[in-house]
C-alpha cells in the first residue's frame, strides 16, 4: 500500500535520526495514512478512500461532496 494520501498528496519525508552523541542516520517520517470508508448519497454508493488524519478533518469541515470534485478534478476518482 503507498502510504500517499488521495486529498492532500502528502507522502514521506526524509530526514536524521540524531543520536544522544549527535551520530546522524537517515530515517523517514511517514504521514499517518487511515483507510476510511465514506458513503456517498448521491450516486447511493460506498467509497474506500486512505487519507491523512488532515485531511479527515478537511473532510468533516467541507463535506464528503465537495471533497470528491476536488478528487476527480485532480484524477484520483473517475
Amino acid at each position: 500500500m503507498a502510504r500517499v494520501c488521495q486529498l492532500t498528496g502528502k507522502k514521506r519525508m526524509s530526514g536524521n535520526h540524531v543520536s544522544h552523541s549527535n551520530i546522524k542516520t537517515k530515517r523517514r517520517f511517514y504521514p499517518n495514512i487511515q483507510e476510511k470508508k465514506f458513503f456517498l448519497p448521491e450516486e447511493n454508493q460506498w467509497i474506500t478512500l486512505k487519507l491523512s488524519t488532515s485531511a479527515l478533518r478537511t473532510i468533516n469541515k467541507k463535506g464528503i461532496t465537495a471533497v470528491m470534485k476536488e478528487l476527480i478534478a485532480n484524477g484520483f476518482i473517475k
